[in-house]
């Protein structure tokens, strides 16, 4: 199975009180998406100097990652999705394709494991994995919810919190544990479009004085777990 997702996304920090207000506005437009409340749980991947992670967070007009996602803790037998996320000048293009996650690992041993129905994408996966050298390095998990407009279903809204990370134990069916990368009381909110934004949106933004920004949680965690670390390291004596 491969999926193809191209659509306009904007991130928002919120704090308790904002988030409430939105989701009280908010329910008269919406409602939650088929899977309504989830634990997403990613690995990410990167060269030994993290340059994927180092070019995004310079802002460029063009970026990518790569990351294996799964929806709760997965086991061996659990689907999975293996995804290169691209955004080219504010747009999303996100290309996934679906396997167990043991079909994954025997992938990591050996990129001929896989005969994937979509081969284009496959061949992509295959291209940055033996021509970056790619590794894991990083988990991050996060609670989310999601919903979609009640009379557009390409705009859709999403909230995750609880957003966690580890550098160590790469392993999606390690489990969810690491550090908090964002306070307790944070909310990100996305919203994604393949259109225009809805005019009751606009004026609820307005309203709680918000503004998008650019929260990347890969990009946080590896700030924070990477960065941090080797500037402690270096006052070592």
């Amino acid at each position: 199975m491969a999926d193809i997702f191209r659509r306009v996304e904007k991130k928002y920090i919120l704090d308790k009180k904002q988030y409430n207000m939105i989701r009280n506005i908010m329910a008269d437009h919406m409602i939650p998406d088929e899977y309504g409340k989830s634990t997403i749980c990613n690995i990410y991947f990167d060269t030994n100097s993290y340059d994927l992670i180092g070019h995004s967070i310079t802002k460029p007009f063009f970026k990518e990652k790569i990351r294996l996602r799964s929806y709760g803790t997965p086991n061996q037998d659990s689907n999975v999705f293996l995804e290169i996320k691209r955004k080219v000048d504010g747009i999303v293009c996100k290309r996934r394709i679906e396997m167990k996650l043991n079909e994954f690992n025997n992938y990591m041993n050996d990129k001929k494991s896989i005969n994937n129905e979509n081969v284009q994408i496959k061949n992509e996966l295959d291209y940055y994995f033996d021509r970056f050298n790619l590794k894991k390095t990083m988990y991050i998990s996060y609670n989310r919810e999601a919903f979609y407009d009640k009379s557009d279903r390409d705009f859709r809204i999403t909230f995750d919190n609880n957003i966690i990370a580890r550098d160590y134990n790469l392993n999606l069916e390690k489990g969810n544990y690491g550090d908090n990368i964002l306070e307790q009381d944070k909310y990100i909110m996305e919203i994604k479009t393949l259109g225009s934004i809805p005019l009751w949106f606009v004026k609820l933004i307005s309203e709680c004085e918000i503004s998008p920004c650019g929260f990347s949680k890969y990009g946080e965690a590896y700030t924070q777990l990477v960065l941090k670390e080797n500037d402690l390291m270096s006052c070592v004596v």
